[in-house]
């Protein structure tokens, strides 16, 4: 079990909807079953190559957060020297399966997704500066396209709509998480926005992004990808999470509304995915 906790397995499947989403997206004519399972299964062991390496990383700051004390890691359930070789097996299954299941340009867009994530945002940016959620954020962004990829071996508008779909996305989804989350990140000295700046400053930044978001959300359908239920979705998603943010600006708890964001956030990708899968 502590194998399987180390890889963050929330995260994991959190990944596994998006690039559902993007693969089926691709899937225009024809789906191929295999490719597709090839796909989730090189993503799932690269984005759990990269958790277990993040927490490595994190070790020392993760002890001082309530949400992060009871990792393995921190607990000494796993040694780092077995974590880490444990880290790499799962790295070199999920790029080997790529190479041979997929192809080189989903391999690629992957390998991108894990370099920003473990070596420009775990080891630089996340301790230095408040730019460390905007670098997260790119890396997450990254699965939707590594399945559209996967699907067409091709990197086109869709594949940047994608992209920029889940970067938008992911932007309020952080900055939630890092007010609820306020006294965890000042306990362990993290360079957040709230913190750097002021709540009122994220709240408006959250504003904004989620803004950005809903443009782009509906883009698949004006450009052809897609049907316009999916618009309809992706527009009144966007809109609900608009209006939720907005009440921010008169709530009297901000943990709890930012709890209510992070929430919404997570059911908004996950809809926004399954329709894609769905193809409507």
């Amino acid at each position: 079990m502590k194998f399987f906790e180390v890889t963050k397995p929330g995260i994991i499947f959190g990944n596994v909807v998006t690039v559902s989403g993007g693969f089926f997206l691709g899937s225009h004519t024809h789906f191929n079953f295999w490719l597709f399972l090839s796909t989730l299964l090189a993503m799932s062991l690269v984005v759990a190559c990269g958790c277990v390496l993040n927490n490595i990383i994190d070790r020392d700051i993760d002890h001082l957060m309530d949400r992060t004390k009871n990792r393995v890691i921190v607990k000494g359930l796993i040694s780092l020297p077995i974590a880490f070789f444990y880290a790499l097996i799962l790295g070199a299954l999920g790029f080997v399966i790529f190479y041979f299941g997929t192809n080189l340009l989903a391999l690629s867009v992957a390998a991108i997704g894990l370099f920003f994530y473990v070596i420009v945002y775990s080891l630089f940016w996340k301790r230095r500066s408040t730019l460390g959620t905007t670098i997260g954020g790119i890396a997450g962004a990254v699965p939707p396209v590594v399945g559209y990829c996967a699907a067409t071996h091709q990197f086109n508008a869709a594949a940047v709509i994608l992209f920029l779909i889940l970067f938008f996305w992911q932007m309020p989804h952080f900055y939630a998480i890092s007010i609820y989350r306020l006294k965890d990140f000042a306990a362990a000295g993290i360079p957040i926005l709230p913190i750097k700046k002021s709540i009122p400053y994220t709240k408006v930044c959250i504003l904004l992004y989620i803004i950005a978001f809903t443009i782009v959300a509906v883009m698949p359908t004006l450009f052809g990808y897609i049907g316009w239920i999916y618009f309809s979705v992706a527009l009144a998603l966007g809109l609900i999470w608009l209006a939720l943010g907005i009440k921010g600006f008169r709530t009297q708890d901000n943990r709890r509304w930012a709890r209510k964001m992070f929430l919404f956030s997570i059911l908004n990708i996950t809809l926004l995915s399954l329709v894609m899968i769905v193809k409507m």
